[in-house]
């Protein structure tokens, strides 16, 4: 019985405190960005905006893309509540064909993290 209550306690006191946790809030107008055909070796760029509509600053530790062909920049600063912040991805083709990479940002959301897509379809230069 001690232990069934002890339970009941731990339980209603994790849920207390989850919800006064406060968390950033990334909105994104799109989390997706389709390149559609580009050229072979020329690097693209789409920059990701998002509002922070959560109560706290949002802090971004890292953003890391899900291959060498992709560089991320992003916002170094906190973004205030209501503020925006941004995260480039720029994509350089080494080869041709489809492709579909994520770029996953760190940062104090509630679950930790926000996931990116790019893709498209890179066109190869003509053989001459």
């Amino acid at each position: 019985m001690k232990n069934l209550m002890f339970l009941a306690f731990l339980l209603i006191g994790t849920a207390a405190l989850a919800q006064q946790a406060e968390f950033a809030v990334a909105e994104f107008e799109s989390q997706t960005h389709d390149f559609g055909k580009i050229k072979q070796g020329v690097p693209v760029t789409h920059e990701f905006t998002f509002v922070n509509r959560g109560k706290v600053p949002m802090i971004i530790t890292n953003v890391q893309a899900s291959c060498g062909c992709t560089t991320p920049d992003w916002s170094r600063q906190p973004i205030e509540p209501g503020g925006q912040g941004f995260v480039k991805a720029t994509y350089n083709a080494g080869s041709a064909g489809a492709f579909n990479k994520s770029v996953t940002i760190t940062t104090n959301t509630e679950t930790g993290y926000v996931q990116l897509m790019i893709k498209g379809e890179v066109m190869s230069e003509p053989q001459r």
